[in-house]
């Protein structure tokens, strides 16, 4: 195929706006899957994509089209929409030329099509307006057409209308696809080099990339060699997306597709990558930002036999998803387990949910936290990503936080709640505008911490639904938050260790002892149960000690011998509480970390 009939472009949209929906037709109208073997969410290949009916991991496909007698090659890359994947999107955008803002017309932008469009600008993509669901009863396409070209600035003519479900518009869309982006151009003449957007992970064929060709071509039994990773490799194969593996003869300029390297070694293929030839090697492209995870969280298996599994399943995790980072570490009640990195609360749960479905693992999780700066009084400066590891309270000058800038779009009748959820989670509102006839956008910025205290649930309650956010990383700032120890019989449980906000102690110190009062199992003698922070209990609950009748084979007889028998237990209740450990069930751990 010349390079002046490819086009390469992705689909970007607001989570449940129809992006994989519009991709199943296109693939329909492409015929680039059989109709035996066509079926919904195609490009989503994981069973929990499927089941979540949400994009985890982009998927590449090619498709081919006949527009007036001239055959084109149309290379679509599928992004994930929840704001966790938008590095995900990022590296689909460094691949293509074009982009299809899919715009939900029952629903109206939304405050992730924002970010989504930033990238996509700033990638300086040609980008073409659509928007999905024109055939539904409660679709306001004039409404939503307004916004959308108030928000590009186009106009309403450049905005398409298309129904992902019938199918109503998308040949009109594929045309303008052919019209609108332009076909890729070649760089540097003198050789071959590819950028790495994506990689997985074969047993038998080592480190497979995806590839999108910027100059020359790539064929089996090139000698090739990742710059960053300064790994040499000879191809073992090279082939296209569709949207399954199918290998070819050649990879050409322009094109979309992937290349087998049979490198087995951990960590040598790195997204935004380039690969070359060894002999005639190319300077290396510019790549694109490796994510770096924003919440932390402790995971223990179960079984402690199992750590040597757990350990496995990570790695290979790791292997296809660059963003999971995780380090061993050793915790006391718990034993070995592993401190992981991730991009958000979503991408912990999908990570949680593939460890157990994939590889059979139960799990133990502890409360997910977010890296802090500490500066000691030593001059010192430390990361802490485990409570912990927190320096005590006389050895700490100054604690930084990372913030976020948010956007929440809502409706006008829901601001007055929006308002003072934000300032329960000590988020500042700086910017409130109209967007559209009855919807209002709200700007601001709050500390990572809260956002991540279950703000995105709350916010959901409160908007009932009709609020969305997006969200990117600012800058560091100084943090009032302490160290809460839970005692249990005067031992601290590091396991329950957390750092809250200063002016929440108080209230998090009572839920957190009233919760573990709730259901930890009594014991043959008395448990004190405390909430320690600033160097002091704040809260205090304490368990009786089981009870037992010394006294039930007596019948009758002298009140006296009664109470030498009482005397007695309560002696060795006494000798029991001195040097008695308390033995708290896996159970108990599983229901205190979660919310």
């Amino acid at each position: 195929m010349e390079t002046k009939n490819i086009r390469n472009f992705s689909i970007i949209a607001h989570i449940d706006h129809g992006k994989s929906t519009l991709a199943d037709r296109l693939i329909d109208k492409t015929h680039a899957v059989e109709k035996r073997k066509m079926r919904a969410q195609v490009l989503d290949v994981m069973e929990l994509e499927r089941e979540r009916g949400i994009t985890i991991k982009m998927q590449p496909v090619r498709m081919a089209y006949n527009l007036n007698g001239q055959d084109y090659e149309l290379n679509l890359i599928d992004t994930p929409g929840h704001i966790d994947f938008s590095y995900e999107v990022s590296r689909a955008l460094k691949a293509v030329e074009g982009t299809i803002l899919l715009v939900d017309a029952t629903q109206g932008v939304q405050a992730q099509t924002f970010s989504t469009l930033e990238m996509a600008q700033n990638s300086g993509l040609v980008i073409i307006p659509v928007l999905n669901k024109i055939d539904m009863p409660a679709a306001r396409v004039d409404a939503v057409l307004k916004e959308v070209v108030d928000l590009l600035g186009c106009d309403e003519k450049d905005v398409l209308k298309v129904s992902a479900k019938t199918g109503e518009g998308v040949d009109e869309l594929i045309a303008e696809i052919i019209k609108r982006i332009p076909a890729p151009v070649s760089s540097d003449k003198s050789g071959s080099r590819a950028l790495v957007f994506d990689f997985e992970y074969s047993n038998h064929q080592g480190v497979i990339v995806y590839a999108r060709v910027i100059d020359g071509s790539f064929k089996k039994g090139d000698e090739l060699v990742l710059v960053a990773g300064k790994e040499k490799f000879t191809a073992g194969e090279v082939g296209i997306f569709t949207p399954g593996r199918k290998e070819i003869s050649v990879l050409n300029e322009g094109e979309t597709g992937y290349i087998v390297t049979n490198i087995k070694k951990p960590n040598v293929a790195v997204v935004g990558d380039t690969v070359t030839s060894f002999k005639k090697p190319l300077p290396s492209l510019l790549g694109y930002f490796k994510p770096s995870p924003v919440v932390w969280a402790s995971i223990y298996p179960e079984g402690k036999d199992d750590f040597d599994d757990l350990k496995q399943a990570l790695m290979k995790l790791s292997l296809s998803d660059s963003s999971l980072e995780f380090e061993e570490e050793t915790q006391g009640a718990l034993g070995r387990g592993f401190r992981c990195g991730f991009l958000g609360m979503l991408h912990l749960e999908i990570i949680l949910e593939r460890l157990k479905r994939e590889f059979s693992l139960e799990l133990i999780t502890a409360s997910p936290t977010i890296s802090y700066e500490v500066e000691l009084l030593s001059g010192n400066r430390e990361i802490v990503r485990s409570p912990i590891l927190f320096p005590e309270p006389h050895l700490i000058k100054k604690i930084f936080e990372p913030w976020v800038n948010f956007e929440i779009i809502t409706t006008s009748e829901r601001v007055g709640d929006i308002m003072k959820l934000c300032y329960d989670h000590e988020a500042e509102v700086t910017d409130t505008k109209q967007f559209g006839k009855e919807r209002i956008s709200m700007g601001g910025e709050m500390p990572l911490r809260e956002l991540m205290r279950g703000f995105f649930d709350k916010l959901k309650s409160v908007s009932s639904g009709y609020a969305s956010i997006s969200y990117k990383i600012s800058d560091m700032r100084e943090a009032d938050v302490v160290k809460l120890d839970i005692l249990v019989a005067e031992e601290p449980v590091v396991a329950f260790t957390k750092i809250i906000s200063r002016r929440r102690v108080n209230i998090e110190s009572e839920e957190a002892v009233e919760k573990l009062y709730k259901i930890l199992p009594r014991q043959l003698f008395v448990i004190k149960i405390q909430a320690k922070a600033l160097g002091r209990i704040i809260s205090s609950r304490t368990i009786s000690a089981m009870k037992k009748d010394v006294t039930g084979y007596l019948y009758g007889g002298d009140i006296s011998r009664k109470k030498k028998l009482w005397e007695k237990q309560k002696k060795g209740k006494k000798k029991r509480e001195a040097f008695a450990k308390v033995n708290i069930p896996q159970e108990v751990f599983l229901k205190m970390m979660k919310s």
